[in-house]
């Protein structure tokens, strides 16, 4: 297995059969020497730096019916909100006095919130705070909508692919969504010059060794900028409530596996990590991440945005704590927005 550690490090890739030697045998020592070596060459691109993104849940609205998400349209028990547009330039307003660079701006599939309404939005922002980053994640939109909110400002966009195996994406999502659909949306993305972001669920209903191969596999031929990985987590009031969560130990190994793939990505020690492990972030970090998104959303409607059980949203005025903890493992919270490398003036090269 170190050989094939050493492959990936070297080549940037593995095949198929490769990948499931890895995925499928894992240990702790060997995810100690993944992440090890992630460390390293989070290290040699960016230095200790930890970028921070203010998240703002603009609506837990959403058209769709994803059997494992808690704002689905079918869960008739979710407490809906809608931020206003003022609300959302008052969350970057605060966001920006706190010291955040990047805002990300998240949410359901919501109706309300059409094409128009989004480039205003950006433009907005763009103007309130030109140095800012504008990160949006709210799914699948046609190509001339991407490319609006592309020309109106926006930086980044997440789009996570949550699984890369069509039959495992089928069992987590109703029919009119599909793998190739939502593929498409990110080379699309990726064509218009967004900084592009996937990712995935760890220890979803039905994941096997294959399927995380088809991620890998899926990663590498993207080539994306970002890329989110967190356990599952159930909501109670989906079909998947009684499904186990995924682990946190899974989860740092193919954070740390990204990381090798990726050097050069910007990785989240997400939220979920951090739900399911109180020091999840600090681990994350330890296994190659390099942001950190805590949560501008208000106090009232951040309750109802539940996606999974018992989720932990730090809020962004916590910032000092966060630093502090970073601080705590030899990081350090860096100012500014946190660009991919290849849109940096120069690299850092700070190694172990």
């Amino acid at each position: 297995m170190t050989a094939l550690l050493d492959k990936l490090q070297e080549t940037g890739g593995l095949e198929r059969a490769e990948w499931l030697r890895l995925l499928n045998a894992w240990d702790t020592p060997l995810r100690d020497d993944a992440m090890a070596r992630a460390r390293s060459v989070t290290q040699s691109v960016y230095g200790r730096d930890i970028y921070l993104r203010g998240l703002i849940e603009i609506s837990n609205h959403c058209k769709n019916n994803c059997y494992y998400c808690g704002i689905r349209a079918g869960n008739r028990k979710a407490v809906r909100y809608r931020l206003l547009p003022e609300d959302i330039l008052a969350c970057c307003a605060e966001g920006y006095a706190l010291g955040l660079r990047t805002f990300v701006l998240q949410g359901g599939e919501d109706p309300w919130f059409t094409q128009q309404r989004v480039v205003q939005l950006v433009r907005d922002i763009k103007a309130g705070w030109p140095d800012v980053a504008v990160t949006l994640s709210l799914g699948e939109w046609p190509r001339e909508s991407y490319a609006a909110f592309r020309e109106a400002g926006a930086d980044r966009y997440l789009l996570r692919h949550e699984t890369a195996s069509p039959t495992h994406y089928a069992r987590l999502h109703p029919p009119a969504l599909t793998f190739a659909q939502r593929s498409a949306c990110l080379y699309t993305l990726k064509d218009l010059g967004y900084q592009t972001g996937a990712g995935l669920m760890v220890g979803s209903p039905g994941q096997t060794g294959d399927s995380l191969a088809d991620d890998m596999l899926f990663l590498q031929a993207l080539q994306p900028q970002m890329v989110g990985i967190g356990p599952f987590i159930p909501h109670r009031d989906t079909p998947f409530a009684n499904a186990p969560a995924g682990s946190a130990e899974q989860t740092l190994y193919l954070l740390a596996l990204v990381r090798l793939l990726l050097p050069a990505a910007l990785l989240p020690a997400t939220t979920a990590l951090g739900t399911v492990a109180a020091d999840g972030w600090e681990r994350g970090v330890l296994a190659g991440a390099n942001v950190i998104m805590p949560n501008l959303t208000p106090e009232g409607p951040r309750a109802n945005y539940q996606l999974y059980n018992h989720k932990n949203a730090t809020s962004a005025r916590e910032r000092d704590a966060i630093a502090g903890r970073m601080a705590a493992i030899g990081y350090t919270v860096a100012a500014g927005r946190g660009d991919h490398a290849a849109y940096l003036p120069q690299h850092a090269t700070t190694t172990i």
